[in-house]
């Protein structure tokens, strides 16, 4: 009786580039950069809610890069701080050297006047040599003999030799202590800024990698985020007006129970402290409306975050620090249902953006790379908290 085989399974053949990355929904690149290919290889060629999911997370993961650039940008930004200030405060040691050093040479200039009128004379000739050119005068100076042997003028410019020489080495100490530090902020500057590029680089070689209808796919993903970040801060600007009216009613009411006593009521605390610098501020920004961001810029032709801010209320009389994370902590915490116009409102965890309030819950920032100062909700980020400059 003949035997029976079973027939061999076949084995389906593989998929094609092309049939790939139509069933993932964008490419291979992008696919290795946000570990994605496992999961959206096993999604429908068909499905679009699969392909706007994995788009969804390349916008998380641009998102988070940005994020990363941004935080680094201020680091960045504390860094250049410091190097600048660390090289003015090197370059006025070293004016500081030159001039003691000058002194110190005049100094020595009198001192070696007398010994040769002293040896012309056939005085201590061999003590003003010695003291001259010894290591440690003080130890020459010392000798009880010499100074019996020095007339007034004589001793005094000793005295200010040895005085010209022991500050002209203090000078010479800390300009080198000085360069040091500014040589360690310089490395530290280098870093931050590799570590910006290197964010950035990455997140534009995810974006480049999209193909046209994924692209098209994250711009409606983008529009329809902003749409809800406007709703949100539509609802902002209604609490906003209806606290600000509940705290007027209470105002009156506590000026109506005075009775005229001649008492007055304090004043609402959300009222801004600066209105007319505030308005400065706000106009300024408004100036610079369509400027490029560019990460570690603080104007005039572009601008990152802190340094729109900083560069706004500059503009009416009022010095901000560089940083996002200084700028915090240069005036008046409010809450952000009592934010007036010019108020500074900062976002994330990490405080690394700032913008500008202009009221009805929008503000005037300078976004991220490829973007240009604009105005946005601020509900658009999460919020960090606000600060009133003063």
């Amino acid at each position: 009786m003949a035997s029976h085989r079973k027939p061999r399974s076949r084995i389906p053949a593989p998929l094609t580039g092309h049939s790939r990355r139509t069933a993932v929904g964008f490419t291979t690149a992008a696919l290795a950069s946000v570990t994605l290919l496992s999961q959206s290889a096993n999604a429908a060629p068909t499905d679009p809610s699969s392909a706007a999911q994995s788009i969804e997370l390349v916008k998380e993961k641009v998102d988070s890069l940005y994020h990363q650039a941004e935080t680094a940008t201020q680091r960045y930004n504390a860094a250049k701080e410091r190097t600048d200030q660390q090289r003015a405060k090197v370059d006025k040691l070293l004016d500081s050297v030159a001039q003691r050093t000058e002194k110190l040479n005049e100094a020595r200039r009198m001192l070696g006047n007398y010994a040769a009128a002293q040896y012309r004379d056939g005085g201590m000739a061999r003590s003003a040599a010695t003291l001259l050119f010894s290591n440690d005068p003080q130890d020459v100076f010392d000798q009880s003999h010499l100074l019996d042997r020095m007339t007034g003028r004589q001793k005094q410019a000793v005295d200010d030799f040895q005085k010209q020489r022991v500050k002209a080495a203090k000078e010479r100490g800390k300009a080198s202590e000085s360069l040091a530090s500014l040589t360690a902020s310089q490395k530290q500057l280098k870093v931050q800024k590799k570590t910006v590029q290197d964010k950035l680089t990455e997140a534009r070689r995810l974006l480049a990698n999209l193909t046209a209808k994924e692209k098209a796919r994250l711009a409606a993903i983008e529009k329809k985020k902003a749409e809800e970040a406007r709703r949100k801060a539509a609802e902002l600007a209604e609490k906003q007006r209806q606290e600000a009216a509940a705290r007027k009613k209470q105002q009156e009411q506590e000026q109506q129970n005075a009775g005229g006593s001649g008492s007055t009521a304090p004043s609402t605390p959300s009222a801004p402290a600066n209105s007319s610098k505030a308005a400065q501020a706000i106009a300024f920004a408004k100036a610079q409306l369509g400027k490029p961001y560019v990460w570690g810029a603080t104007g005039p032709s572009s601008f990152d975050c802190s340094g729109l801010t900083q560069a706004a209320w500059k503009s009416a009389g009022i010095s901000l620090p560089r940083t996002t994370w200084d700028q915090v902590k240069a005036g008046t915490r409010v809450s952000t249902s009592q934010l007036q116009p010019g108020d500074l409102v900062f976002f994330y965890d990490d405080i690394s953006h700032v913008g500008l309030y202009i009221g009805d819950g929008m503000m005037i920032h300078a976004p991220k790379p490829g973007d240009v100062v604009k105005k946005a909700p601020i509900t658009e980020m999460p919020i960090y908290g606000s600060v009133r400059p003063s």
